[in-house]
């Protein structure tokens, strides 16, 4: 079974196969994870996560792109989803905020050993909800721009600029937020490293092949 493609498995649970069902959760549930616990709370995580693999076999239609890359769009629905039914909530009739940080105010699942690694997940928070969620897929899942822009339902160039854009509302935030000239010069100064260091703390499914697109060569 571990040897069978993602699409196999998804093809053999929508036929009633529990154990591929089962086998591809655990192929990808870390990394889905990951997706919402710096985004919800950890019960909201939990039934997102159940969603996100529910919507995976659910949809019936057929698509053109890798596994991870339409599971994380799925993922991305739910998350509206989860944002629309909490705005409606509100006794604010005209509150907008796009930023996850004002749906749950608990801290992030994530481990963060490092000062740096708890500023730049309290600064992910802060940003656009689809800017933040660009960074992370592109920092912690090693998804290319091309696949971004899919998962975002968006333009190729669109998701360029929103990586670029992001990227520099990110550091923003750090300078906003950090408590000292020694943690902001830091996480400045590595800013790649620290970004792509909290990915460690909860392991991924493996990275795609291929080298490496650099954020700095995208379009503004």
């Amino acid at each position: 079974m571990e040897k069978n493609s993602d699409s196999e498995l998804l093809q053999a649970w929508r036929s009633g196969d529990v154990a591929a069902g089962e086998a591809l959760f655990a192929r990808h549930y870390k990394s889905v994870h990951r997706f919402f616990c710096n985004k919800v709370g950890a019960d909201e995580a939990d039934d997102l996560i159940q969603e996100t693999f529910l919507g995976c076999l659910r949809g019936r239609e057929r698509f053109e792109v890798a596994f991870r890359t339409y599971m994380f769009g799925v993922a991305r629905k739910q998350l509206l989803k989860h944002r629309d039914r909490w705005q409606r909530k509100q006794r604010e009739t005209d509150y907008q905020s796009d930023r996850i940080a004002a749906l749950e105010a608990s801290p992030s699942q994530l481990a963060a050993d490092k000062e740096e690694q708890r500023l730049l997940l309290r600064a992910l928070r802060r940003l656009p909800l689809d800017l933040q969620v660009a960074l992370e897929l592109f920092y912690w899942e090693d998804m290319r721009s091309l696949d971004i822009a899919k998962v975002l339902d968006v333009p190729h160039g669109t998701a360029r600029s929103r990586l670029r854009r992001g990227r520099d509302l990110l550091r923003d935030e750090v300078e906003a937020l950090a408590q000292s000239t020694a943690l902001l010069e830091s996480t400045l100064g590595n800013f790649d490293d620290w970004m792509q260091s909290v990915r460690a703390n909860v392991p991924s499914a493996e990275s795609q092949d291929g080298e490496r697109e650099d954020i700095a060569s995208f379009d503004a």
